[in-house]
């Protein structure tokens, strides 16, 4: 699996040819990137073999596990992880016993009978790390490939608030990713980002936060949790772990972490991406910052200029697509 064959809220994915080709057109000096809110990674992915060093920040657990796997230059043995999936494949899950995974989301985000495997391929993958026989590059790589693995098959419309209301089907297969080969130094960081911005220069900064009241780290708690392996209980229907995580860029203070985080960023160009949801009908979809808000906010950085395309987005079915548009700000820093 590749690192874009994953589902996740805002992926920039499908827009990567376009948002490439406007970097490439408008920022002529582009030796260091800086991926300041990273998602899946596949922003700091398309644009590596462009530039000759990247930084990529995420605050989520599992997006670092994901980044370790993809973008570590660490060594690791191919052969040993193929034999780890050979193994794993034999497995009669009809055989194992009970564990975490499917006494919490058994017959809820997963089959019951997949849940149990998935919550055996956690606890071996954790117990071959800790008693020496994988290395921290091959964790990462089969923590990631579990990931990708039942991200797949998982009884969502895309995101884990919540489960759909149906008896899952069981199609889980164990299935490695495949580690991006790169000359590219690549620096990861799990911390937040206006704190990061302090201390980070670059050419560019890729600037994507979140913008809606939809807070990642409970959109994907089901992928956090068993990243982490604390097992803590769980609470209510969809089976959440205690508050953690919950970002500014959410909430009614939005305008103003933003423009702090803009007016630290230490780049000569700064790429803002934006959607036009700020009038959606869902409360949830619609962004705490406005179109005017982030003009202004960019245009006190530098000359902006403006690029939009339409483009189909994230609808958990309470919002019309008709009209929906990607934005994309390029601003020159003035210094």
């Amino acid at each position: 699996m590749k690192i874009n064959n994953r589902r996740y809220t805002g992926n920039k994915y499908k827009l990567m040819t376009w948002i490439k080709n406007l970097i490439l057109a408008n920022c002529p000096q582009h030796e260091i990137f800086f991926d300041v809110f990273g998602g899946t990674g596949v922003v700091t992915a398309e644009m590596l073999d462009v530039m000759s060093s990247a930084i990529i920040n995420d605050f989520l657990y599992s997006n670092e596990v994901c980044y370790k796997a993809f973008f570590s230059r660490a060594e690791y043995n191919q052969q040993k992880l193929q034999q780890f999936t050979d193994k794993i494949t034999a497995i009669d899950k009809f055989s194992l016993s009970d564990n975490y995974v499917s006494l919490n989301y058994g017959d809820k985000y997963f089959d019951y009978n997949d849940a149990k495997l998935i919550g055996y391929i956690r606890e071996e993958i954790q117990n071959a790390y800790n008693f020496g026989a994988l290395n921290e590059k091959e964790f990462n790589i089969l923590l990631a490939s579990l990931l990708y693995s039942f991200d797949r098959c998982a009884n969502t419309v895309g995101h884990y608030d919540a489960y759909i209301k149906k008896q899952p089907t069981s199609d889980f297969q164990f299935e490695l990713i495949e580690p991006i080969q790169t000359n590219a130094n690549v620096k990861i960081y799990r911390t937040d980002s206006n704190k990061l911005v302090r201390k980070i220069s670059a050419d560019i900064a890729f600037v994507d936060p979140p913008y809606n009241s939809r807070q990642y780290s409970r959109f994907y708690h089901v992928m956090e949790n068993i990243v982490k392996w604390n097992k803590p209980t769980l609470t209510g229907t969809a089976m959440k772990p205690p508050l953690e995580n919950m970002s500014d860029y959410c909430k009614v203070n939005a305008p103003i972490v933003f423009e702090d985080l803009i007016n630290h960023l230490q780049a000569r160009y700064i790429v803002c991406t934006y959607n036009n949801t700020y009038d959606s009908k869902s409360s949830s979809s619609r962004n705490k910052i406005t179109l005017e808000q982030i003009k202004k906010i960019l245009d006190n950085r530098g000359k902006t200029k403006i690029f939009e395309k339409m483009h189909s987005r994230f609808n958990a079915g309470k919002t019309d697509n008709v009209n929906h548009k990607e934005i994309l700000f390029i601003t020159e820093v003035r210094f």
